[in-house]
């Protein structure tokens, strides 16, 4: 009895033990996403934020879409638009309108969240509405917007300073323009000083079109089959052209293996004018 005493003892005091550690761990896990809960979301905070994700997803309306009564299709508008109310709390959601300008999609929506999960939900309610279920996707992005890693104040001073001055001036911009970017191997062995360099020279190709066109950039290493996305809005579509000619013009050109393929051009409107614009 009493080493069956003993036994049972030691069994308790390891189950004791285990369950301690499993709450540990647990618990950095629940305070992130208590933390996450807390935070609504302010369109003027979260696109100047790091760590908020970012979801492109690229539709095609099916040609079931037109035997759609257009009462219904009208009547999508609305529905979407309680939809992102009913999420207004835990992502923003911003839809543009690529009809007549691409041939592999008619919208997509762009989704900044603190927490992934919640863009997940978001997209997954999407999908049962009425124009959603009328779709197929032809393109997903994932990433998430990080601190500057190269022109900082610390690492290249007086360049930094030019990139913060050289804000964008002028109306709303009327188009966005997505721009997946993968780096090859060579890129990732080059030691940080040598990336440096490059990135250097790649920020001052591009601050003269800095006042036409915003630009923000999603890291996706590891989170998806690219390692960048990049966000442009402009009302200058020829600055944007020659904005692209100078990049596709340096030395770090030659470390991409992928730039665009595709890139997407579309209109800026409300959800509810993209929507409505897809039902006439």
């Amino acid at each position: 009895m009493r080493r069956l005493s003993i036994r049972n003892l030691h069994i308790s005091l390891v189950a004791g033990i285990i369950a301690a550690i499993m709450t540990l761990q647990a618990a950095p896990v629940a305070a992130q996403q208590s933390t996450t809960d807390a935070i609504k979301v302010e369109r003027s905070t979260i696109l100047t934020q790091p760590g908020v994700f970012g979801v492109f997803t690229m539709f095609k309306l099916r040609p079931e879409w037109n035997k759609v009564p257009a009462t219904v299709r009208m009547a999508s508008a609305a529905e979407v638009a309680r939809l992102i109310e009913k999420h207004k709390d835990n992502v923003l959601v911003d839809i543009y309108l690529t009809r007549g300008l691409k041939t592999n999609s008619d919208f997509f929506i762009r989704i900044n969240a603190y927490d992934l999960a919640k863009a997940q939900t978001f997209m997954r309610e999407f999908r049962s509405t009425t124009i959603g279920k009328n779709t197929d996707v032809s393109d997903t992005l994932v990433g998430v917007t990080k601190p500057l890693n190269y022109i900082t104040k610390d690492k290249s001073p007086n360049l930094n300073a030019s990139l913060s001055a050289a804000t964008y001036i002028g109306d709303a911009p009327r188009y966005a323009i997505v721009i997946p970017v993968k780096k090859n191997a060579e890129w990732w062995t080059l030691s940080f000083e040598q990336r440096l360099k490059e990135m250097e020279t790649h920020t001052v190709s591009t601050l003269a079109y800095m006042t036409n066109v915003k630009r923000k950039l999603y890291h996706s290493t590891g989170l998806d089959d690219i390692d960048f996305i990049t966000h442009f809005e402009t009302n200058d579509l020829f600055a944007f052209n020659n904005l692209l000619i100078s990049l596709a013009s340096i030395p770090e050109n030659n470390y991409h293996v992928r730039w665009g393929d595709p890139t997407t051009l579309g209109s800026i409107l409300s959800p509810e004018k993209v929507i409505k614009a897809l039902s006439e």
